[in-house]
């Protein structure tokens, strides 16, 4: 299987088809300026459109419409991708408050998960499986009986819609750090599931994937380091449902990608949990993620942007080797990992360079 080549066509993709939306979001005036929207978080200092999430949606559709059968799965991806994508996008323009994100981002996660795409069940770190599709009850609809399971129905959903927010808050704060992450951990799904390549219901997997981490690779070169546009809310979140998507429907499942986005989510359980000791929302944002202590001890945006790179990278190739037992102690070491960088950054702090 060629994975090389559906890398490589969503990239260019999502390259060529970045110009126009800067250029359009100039026109709608979807552009963050530090000049006027002050925030602790902000870190630019000239004006830059947001709205990136548009050119990768369209290479990821695109491309998965002229690589992949249009079949019943797929319908469902895309149409969960489109609201997510639409979601993002009108907070991109609009800056819509937090808590009215969340109400919609789960009610598009209910669709695909209603749909059948969900989480049967997820490895015991103990031994076995625990089973989350055998609580189940029928519904009649028009004569015909739907199977109705809550279990797989509510962990799905709460899956896709941590991942989402953990890219959203964790894998995204400077240039070019977020498609550098999510094409990593794109691309581990993409390998792990090529291991199992004899099944041919991973094809569409892998294909998926590379197509995934194409579009965030075409779109890179345009927000590196000094971006000229930002992947946006759209962007992110965008990233994070076809992460999940794709660890659900692989082998990965949920240990994998855990372990590949082990730093950005580690890092952002740590945030929301010292927001909610000082009595702060959990959900507006601050300068305490440890991208911004990495430019407050004095490194430049291009670095942090690579190290995280480097970290996803490295992290991902681990996992490929892990079973369940000992995915459980590289967790609790990437939490190690993160608490000492913390304590590293606390000392002899400098401007940002940048």
């Amino acid at each position: 299987m060629d994975i090389l080549k559906y890398i490589l066509t969503s990239s260019i993709i999502a390259l060529l088809a970045t110009p126009p939306t800067i250029k359009l979001a100039k026109k709608l005036r979807i552009v963050d300026d530090p000049r006027y929207h002050k925030h602790p978080k902000v870190i630019h200092t000239y004006p830059v459109p947001r709205g990136g999430g548009l050119p990768i949606y369209f290479s990821i559709v695109m491309s998965s419409l002229l690589f992949l059968p249009l079949d019943y799965y797929l319908k469902l991806i895309i149409f969960g991708a489109t609201l997510i994508a639409i979601i993002g996008f009108l907070d991109d323009k609009y800056n819509l408050n937090p808590y009215l994100r969340i109400l919609l981002q789960i009610s598009a996660l209910l669709i695909p998960a209603l749909g059948g795409i969900g989480i049967n069940f997820i490895s015991n770190p103990l031994g076995g499986m625990i089973q989350l599709d055998k609580f189940f009850f029928n519904i009649n609809y028009g004569g015909v009986a739907i199977k109705i399971k809550p279990l797989v129905i509510g962990f799905t959903v709460f899956w896709v819609f941590f991942i989402m927010n953990m890219v959203n808050m964790g894998a995204k704060g400077v240039d070019g750090q977020l498609p550098g992450v999510v094409a990593v951990a794109a691309l581990t799904i993409g390998l792990l599931s090529l291991r199992f390549s004899a099944d041919i219901t991973q094809w569409p997997v892998i294909i998926l994937a590379g197509i995934t981490a194409g579009a965030y690779l075409g779109f890179l070169p345009w927000n590196f380091y000094p971006q000229k546009i930002m992947p946006g809310y759209s962007g992110s979140t965008l990233g994070g449902y076809m992460l999940a998507i794709l660890s659900i429907l692989s082998t990965a499942k949920v240990g994998t990608l855990l372990i590949v986005l082990g730093i950005p989510i580690i890092d952002t359980v740590f945030v929301i949990t010292r927001r909610i000791a000082k009595g702060k929302s959990p959900v507006w944002g601050d300068r305490t993620h440890l991208h911004h202590k990495l430019l407050d001890k004095g490194w430049s945006k291009a670095k942090v942007a690579i190290f995280y790179w480097i970290t996803a990278l490295i992290l991902g190739l681990f996992s490929l080797i892990l079973n369940s037992a000992t995915k459980i102690y590289t967790i609790i070491g990437i939490v190690l990992i993160v608490i000492g960088i913390s304590f590293w950054t606390k000392s002899n702090k400098n401007e940002d360079p940048n």
